[in-house]
């Protein structure tokens, strides 16, 4: 069981997170779909802060009969998820700026013949 001064921390912390990711996302120095997971894992810590009955009964629905261990789980499982899809979309990025190295490449070479040929017929 959570004492009251740590589910008000938690609170904090996670109702500043949310203030946070919408600053940034005002300054737009910070994606909106990239600030969603925080803010939605923001709001599931505050539900589980206010009501830890919320943890407790997903601890036992799940076969976990230790709270804090289903939280540990729960929060394992989250940023795995989270480091999965981040891996993902590294990668697209990384295919997107080779194919942009590529087409610049071959741009700055038709550039070049064209100055050639420019240059012959003159």
């Amino acid at each position: 069981m959570m004492t009251m001064t740590l589910r008000v921390a938690l609170v904090l912390v996670c109702v500043a997170t949310m203030f946070l990711m919408m600053k940034k996302i005002r300054q737009s120095k910070l994606q909106i779909e990239s600030a969603i997971f925080w803010i939605v894992l923001a709001g599931v810590l505050v539900v589980i802060s206010i009501f830890p009955s919320v943890a407790d009964f997903a601890s036992h629905l799940v076969g976990i009969y230790a709270t804090t261990n289903f939280l540990f789980v729960f929060a394992i499982f989250v940023l795995i998820m989270k480091v999965f899809y981040m891996t993902i979309h590294i990668s697209q990025l990384e295919a997107k700026v080779k194919e942009l190295v590529q087409q610049m490449a071959l741009a700055e070479k038709r550039r070049e013949e064209k100055e050639m040929k420019h240059e012959e017929i003159t």
